[in-house]
Parts: C-alpha cells; sequence; structure tokens
C-alpha cells in the first residue's frame, strides 16, 4: 500500500544529496519502494492506476531491479549528512529535517553505512534569522552560511516567498565547497520577515537592498549572485533589473518573463487552475504568518481561514465557482481576475522587470512540460545567455519522467552536472554549450548553437475535412463541427500544469478525451521514418462560432502503435468575434515521432481547469454567472494548418 508522505533528505551512491517527499510503497513481503511528488520516480501507468484505486503492488512487478537500490539510496539525517560529508557547525548550524507530513509515518532508515566522500572537512558558521533592513524600514530576515576559514566570499544570494522548506532544495554545500556564503532570506511577509507580502510588487527593490546589505558585510568581498527557480528567479530578474552595484550573474530556472502574459494569462484566457493553487498556497502562508505574528491581526487571520480553507480542501470544486471573480479567500484574486487585458494594473507590475535594464549574464533553464516554458524561451530571447531545455515538470529539473513516460537514465544523467555548471556560470568559469537540449523520442541530450535551430524548416500539416493531418492541401471547402457546453467543459488532461493533483501533468493519455464530441481529431498515416520536431509550433485556424466570443484550444499528440495519444504541448486563444483566422501558440518542443507513429492535433474550445471556461457571451469571463453561459456551434474550415519546425535527419 502506498502510504507516509514525509520530506527525507537523500544521500544517493555517487553522493549528490536530493530532498524529497516520499511516500512508502509497502509489498506483501514488507520491502519498501519509495515513490515521490516531485515526479522523479514515476511508474508505469497500470502500476499507478492500481495504486490510485488502493490496490496492494508488488513493485518488482514493473521494477525487477528495484530492491537492490535500498543499497544505494539512504534516506539520512542532517548529523548523518554532516558526518558523511566531513562538516561540523559552529553557530546552531544544524537543525533536523521537519516533516511536511507529521501526522504520516516516515520510510525507515535503510543503513548507517554512507558512501566514503574524498573530501577535505569544511567549517561552516551559519547565522539563523540574521536582519537585514529594507529603505522603507521593514526588516527582512534570512539564514547566512559562510565558510568559518578564509575570505572574504563572494555570496550567492536565494529569496523565497513560500518558507523555511524551499531552502532545502538550494544547494548550500556545494556552493560553500565552490567558495561563495550563501544567504537564504525570506521575502517580506513571509517565514521571519516583518512586512506584508505582496506579489511581485516589492522583490526588486527588497533583492537590491538586501545585496546592498551583503555587500555591506565584512566576510563580503563585494560581488554577489542569484539563482533561483519560479518564483525565486522572478526576485532574481526582477532584483537584476534594478541593476544593484555587486550583482555579478543570475541562473533563472522555469520563470515567466511577463506577469500578465504568460503567468496569469494565456493567449487571453485566465490560467485558472495555476492561478487558483498558487492564490491559495499564498494566500494561506499570509494568514500563517500573520497568527504567528499574534495580535489583532493574528485573530483576524484565524478568522479568515474560514474562507479559505474550503478552496484548499477542494480546489476542483473552488475552479467551478461563477462568477469565476467570486472565490474566496485569496486576497488579490480580484486584481487578477479583474484585469484580463493588459492595462495599467499589469503595466505597472512590468515596471518591476524590465529586461532592458538587465545586464549581468543570466543562465535559464526550462523544461518541455514547465508552464513558464514560454517564459523562460522569452527571457533568453531578450537577455540572451546559456540555455538549457530538458524533459521535466514544473520544480522538477532532474527527473527521469514526466507525466506518463519515462525518458530513461539519460534524462538523468545529463542534469548530474547542470548543478555543477549552473555553480561554474556564477563564477564566471562557464565553458558550457550555448543551447543544450533534451530530444525526446530519442531520447537523448544534444547541444545546439542557437535557439531556435537555424535548421529547422517550417512545414505545414494541413487539417482536412475528413480528419486527416497532412503536408497536402485540402481538396474540400467542407467545415468540421461540434457543439462546445461550456457547462461541460473538456477536462484538462496533462499539460504544462501547476494543479492540486501533482499527478496530472506532463504527457498523458488523450483517448477518454479524444472520445469527447466536441473534440476534433486530425491525424496524419503512419510514419515510415522518423520525424523530428524541435521548436516552436503553431496552428493557425480558420474558424467560426455562433457566440459573441469563444476559445479555440489546440494540442498536439503522439499517437502509439498500440493507440495510446500521449500529449506533448497545448495552447488556447480567446477570441470576441465570431468568425476569423486565428494563431494559437503551442510555444516549442523537441519531440521525434517515430516511425510507425503518427502526428495528431486535437481541436476544441476548453481546457479545464488549467484556463477558465469562455462563457460565450463577449463579455469578460470572470463576470459571467451559471445563467450566461451559452451554449457554442463551432465550425473549423480545412484551410487551417499546424505549423511544425521539421529538423533534416
Amino acid at each position: 500500500m502506498l502510504s507516509g508522505g514525509a520530506d527525507w533528505q537523500v544521500v544517493h551512491a555517487d553522493g549528490t544529496i536530493s530532498i524529497d517527499t516520499r511516500y512508502t510503497l509497502r509489498t506483501h513481503d514488507g520491502a519498501h519502494l519509495y515513490i515521490t511528488t516531485s515526479g522523479v520516480r514515476h511508474g508505469p501507468p497500470e502500476m499507478l492506476d492500481r495504486l490510485a484505486s488502493g490496490e496492494d503492488v508488488d513493485p518488482a512487478e514493473y521494477f525487477p531491479a528495484v530492491l537492490p537500490l535500498r543499497d544505494g539510496r539512504r534516506a539520512v539525517s542532517l548529523a548523518q549528512q554532516d558526518a558523511a560529508r566531513g562538516l561540523r557547525g559552529t553557530r546552531g548550524v544544524r537543525r533536523p529535517l521537519r516533516r511536511l507530513h507529521p501526522h504520516l509515518t516516515p520510510p525507515p532508515l535503510l543503513g548507517a553505512a554512507m558512501p566514503k566522500l574524498d573530501r577535505p572537512p569544511l567549517s561552516v558558521v551559519v547565522e539563523h534569522d540574521a536582519p537585514m533592513p529594507m529603505r522603507d524600514g521593514t526588516v527582512l530576515r534570512g539564514s547566512v552560511h559562510r565558510p568559518a576559514d578564509g575570505g572574504p566570499f563572494p555570496a550567492l544570494l536565494v529569496r523565497t516567498p513560500y518558507g523555511e522548506q524551499t531552502f532545502r532544495s538550494v544547494p548550500v554545500i556545494p556552493a560553500l565547497q565552490a567558495g561563495f556564503a550563501v544567504v537564504l532570506q525570506h521575502c517580506r511577509g513571509r517565514g521571519s520577515s516583518d512586512g506584508e507580502f505582496r506579489p511581485w510588487r516589492d522583490e526588486g527593490a527588497d533583492g537590491h537592498d538586501t545585496i546592498a546589505w551583503i555587500t555591506g558585510q565584512p566576510w563580503s568581498n563585494g560581488e554577489v549572485v542569484m539563482s533561483g527557480m519560479s518564483y525565486l528567479a522572478g526576485c532574481a530578474l526582477q532584483a537584476a533589473a534594478t541593476r544593484p552595484p555587486g550583482l555579478k550573474a543570475v541562473v533563472a530556472q522555469m520563470t515567466p518573463h511577463d506577469f500578465h502574459d504568460g503567468l496569469k494569462y494565456h493567449g487571453g484566457a485566465f490560467a485558472l487552475g495555476s492561478a487558483l493553487n498558487w492564490g491559495a498556497l499564498q494566500a494561506m502562508l499570509g494568514l500563517l504568518h500573520a497568527m504567528e505574528a499574534g495580535g489583532k491581526a493574528g485573530e483576524d487571520a484565524g478568522a479568515a481561514f474560514g474562507a479559505l480553507l474550503p478552496v484548499l480542501g477542494d480546489q476542483g470544486t473552488a475552479a467551478r465557482t461563477l462568477p469565476v471573480r467570486d472565490i474566496p479567500g485569496i486576497p488579490w484574486w480580484r486584481d487578477w481576475t479583474g484585469h484580463p487585458e493588459r492595462d495599467a494594473y499589469w503595466e505597472d507590475l512590468a515596471e518591476t522587470l524590465r529586461h532592458d535594464r538587465i545586464e549581468v549574464p543570466v543562465m535559464h533553464v526550462a523544461g518541455w512540460f514547465d508552464l513558464f516554458l514560454a517564459g523562460t524561451l522569452e527571457n533568453h530571447r531578450r537577455l540572451g545567455g546559456p540555455l538549457v531545455i530538458g524533459p521535466w515538470t514544473h520544480l522538477a529539473p532532474g527527473a527521469s519522467g514526466a507525466g506518463r513516460l519515462d525518458f530513461g537514465f539519460g534524462a538523468q544523467a545529463g542534469t548530474i552536472r547542470l548543478e555543477q555548471r549552473q555553480l561554474a556560470f556564477l563564477k564566471g568559469e562557464d565553458t558550457g554549450p550555448a543551447v543544450q537540449i533534451f530530444v525526446m523520442g530519442d531520447d537523448v541530450w544534444r547541444e545546439e548553437e542557437s535557439w531556435p535551430l537555424a535548421r529547422a524548416v517550417e512545414t505545414r500539416y494541413h487539417l482536412h475535412a475528413d480528419g486527416l493531418l497532412s503536408p497536402a492541401p485540402p481538396a474540400s471547402d467542407e467545415p468540421r463541427t461540434f457543439v462546445f457546453d461550456p457547462r461541460d467543459p473538456v477536462p484538462t488532461t496533462g499539460g504544462p500544469l501547476l494543479l492540486a493533483d501533482p499527478t496530472n501533468v506532463g504527457p498523458q493519455d488523450q483517448r477518454d478525451v479524444e472520445r469527447r464530441p466536441d473534440v476534433l481529431c486530425y491525424t496524419t498515416e503512419e510514419l515510415t521514418a522518423d520525424v523530428e520536431v524541435t521548436g516552436p509550433v503553431t496552428v493557425t485556424l480558420r474558424a467560426a462560432t455562433s457566440a459573441a466570443g469563444t476559445d479555440w484550444t489546440a494540442k498536439l499528440v503522439d499517437v502509439y502503435p498500440d493507440g495510446r495519444a500521449m500529449s506533448v504541448i497545448d495552447g488556447i486563444t480567446r477570441t470576441s468575434t465570431s468568425s476569423g483566422t486565428y494563431l494559437i501558440d503551442l510555444v516549442a518542443t523537441s519531440q521525434v515521432f517515430k516511425a510507425g507513429h503518427r502526428i495528431r492535433v486535437e481541436i476544441s474550445s476548453s481546457n479545464f481547469p488549467r484556463f477558465d471556461r469562455n462563457p460565450g457571451t463577449g463579455r469578460p469571463a470572470a463576470e459571467a454567472g451559471e445563467a450566461d453561459l451559452v451554449v457554442q456551434r463551432q465550425r473549423v474550415f480545412p484551410d487551417s494548418f499546424l505549423t511544425l519546425p521539421i529538423v533534416p535527419r
């Protein structure tokens, strides 16, 4: 049975360390298989289905060699880690690992023997909750880690709004060994920092002031670098845009380029699922911060939990709330939903991330199944610098699989050096390729000179009236039709997501979706040779609706010989007209469709709850109630086409 979610620090046989939320799969003979929520260890679809049904599963049925892995992967305490690596704290350095789910039973330790590491001992000084004053008098706090001997040191700064557990994923020890001091700071209104958290608004100025504080410390050599993933990477880029003296380089992983386009809105549609999930998390963290502070604010926060709890407890039901703007408990919700167009609200936020003001070198890390892939690619286009793209979902770089697919050890092997390369880049010593991508299907890493690939050939695949997808132009003008009822939207099945369900992400089998009458499928003949698609992908759709406006969605699918229809990438565009020619941006991929497979594109009008539903009224979707929803009769004309960047092989 699957049980025991807990946060564990894991030392691997090669001495590398990772931190996973692990679940124990107890088999009939008492053996254990550890599965992580991050997607690092996904099982075959049948195994996942059996686990989901509550069935006892013997991992040996699917992983014949899994049990010997117990000798090479050991869950350890921080004290054991220190003993293995020869570290000794001098100022309250070590804290015990805190379990994220204290009501669950953690996996047992798998032995005390540790891999021997040929590294000299390193003494470390750590100051917890170091006060760092900002220009407005607010005091932010964080921990400062630095070698006890030598100096002065350059500093690696990481800023987070997520609390202490986020810092466990920061490679503090490798950074210390590389000669950095490490400063881990809580954003204002989070963790032990004072003030009020306002998403994205204060990170540039606070990052600037924190860098000034660091460079003024006696242990600092006056040089600072920043790194992070998602919001943490945004903190780094926003700080860089203020041009703080002393900042030398940034590593930005999986982060948007803009707060409206690509974060809260995609193709004009509201990114309901991720906004709800992230907003509810931040609302909860804000209430906890206020309750810890006590006083009247703490009392008010306790009362406010009542409105937020239903959203936290059942985001699926919350997402169906109409009007969407009335979802309760999230302080910024009305701002996000009330500004569907790029107006002064978003322009004001955009001033905090001015790419034209960033002068330091930036390294970019992306995932093919990350919801911020478009943002990372745009950051790279505007700023330059090295680019690495792996077969990863959000927050899971280094995973061997995503969704229902596993890309093999090669997906992980290429990332073993990624941490080392990031540190080398921050030190100004990177000699790696300009672009490094993972080519799915072939499942290999490949170096490139630039992105997009200059040798890729844009090739049109036309959407024929009979459902054929072909480079040949269509012979008929007859449209295909379907009826979209926003009361029964097409359910989100995989994709670049940040939803409450961590398993519904990445490549997923679309056969159930494709059985719906409101999903049109266009499919090639069986491929006689491999076809590599690497680069930006779009669908140009000539279409019409009976409503005042609608959404048009497209999904690129890899159809296997056994019938599986695995999603690759998808996109959406929101329209306020009844007919026209529309461009749907599917962002980009690197996917080899193997011989014997078929290429498919799905067309529909919803992808819920990833995106909110278009009521068909022509007015802002967030204002629509249940009675406003309009059944929409859709037509797709055969002069529509899919554009694929085909790489000659």
